[in-house]
């Protein structure tokens, strides 16, 4: 039996992609959930999971202490997985972090886990990184205990990556990629829902430890195409950009065909996206991580001419 049965469990932010997969998770423990976000009703399709009074929606907003203070109020741990490319990065990811770790240390909690980013840096020129860099130092200053988890890219059935490059690949003959050599580790979001639960289950080993945690894989950019358009059985043509076209697109007009993207976004693109070796990892957390290549198939045939139906290859 989990450690977690009957806590109460507040996730600030749980209504996105990877709260509702870290709710599913505490679910599956026997915890109770309070899912706090600005739009709590994006996680209704939460409610068939959870037993008769085990979770429960409540309204907040990081930049809003009084909300923070109310939703975090009676929990014996918290979960911030609040993040943001756009707006008062300082105020949400900065401050605000710190606010959620001061007000979970005043209320009591007993565990706290803060999801920032692999890359966080406060030194760092690209605000996204320099602001989770700071959310990191604000939120040890306030509770010494929180266990930081710095993940890279999240991918599942459901995700805005995989499903994203799958859309574009199966309608497009012909694509750029940019960033082609930029190596990534994409992570599958239920192994980093793990991580938390892990997290949560023994403060007294992890609490106080930043854990950087990563997929078992490393692909360039353009191995992730082409590996995507195999997985939907089409035969693509790709061509590589080089940074100064690609930066140069994201900078000017902010757009990359088919995804919405920022100089910050590109340039920590260009960064890649894997581990340093650094701080531990998953193993630490006792958690194995399950390769992408373990479901791209599966989840690619949504994409293909004729879906599940198809015997056809190289469309």
């Amino acid at each position: 039996m989990s450690v977690l049965k009957g806590r109460l469990v507040t996730l600030i932010g749980g209504s996105g992609f990877f709260g509702t997969h870290v709710a599913q998770a505490l679910l599956e423990r026997g915890a109770r959930l309070r899912v706090a976000a600005r739009n709590p009703k994006d996680a209704f399709s939460l409610r068939p999971l959870a037993n008769l009074g085990q979770i429960q929606f409540a309204r907040a907003d990081i930049t809003n202490e009084a909300s923070l203070n109310a939703v975090i109020d009676g929990a014996d741990a918290v979960v911030n997985l609040v993040g943001a490319f756009s707006g008062n990065l300082n105020a949400i990811m900065g401050t605000g972090a710190g606010d959620v770790a001061r007000i979970a240390a005043d209320k009591g909690c007993s565990a706290m886990v803060h999801i920032s980013a692999i890359g966080a840096d406060p030194n760092s020129s690209i605000d996204y990184q320099k602001f989770k860099g700071e959310g990191e130092i604000r939120v040890l200053d306030a509770f010494p205990m929180a266990t930081i988890l710095r993940p890279s890219i999240l991918f599942g059935s459901d995700d805005n990556f995989l499903n994203m490059f799958g859309g574009l690949i199966s309608s497009m003959p012909v694509l750029p990629v940019f960033a082609p050599d930029a190596k990534l580790q994409p992570l599958y979001v239920d192994d980093a829902a793990e991580a938390v639960v892990s997290a949560l289950e023994d403060p007294g080993k992890h609490g106080g430890k930043t854990y950087e945690i990563a997929g078992p894989e490393t692909v360039t950019m353009m191995e992730l195409n082409e590996r995507i358009a195999a997985a939907q059985g089409r035969k693509r043509h790709f061509v590589p950009l080089p940074d100064m076209v690609g930066s140069g697109i994201a900078s000017i007009s902010g757009f990359i065909p088919g995804a919405p993207i920022n100089s910050d976004q590109y340039a920590m693109l260009s960064q890649g996206n894997t581990a340093s070796g650094d701080m531990p990892g998953l193993m630490r957390l006792g958690i194995q991580p399950r390769p992408m290549s373990l479901f791209l198939e599966r989840w690619m045939v949504r994409y293909r001419k004729h879906g599940r139906f198809s015997d056809d290859r190289d469309i």
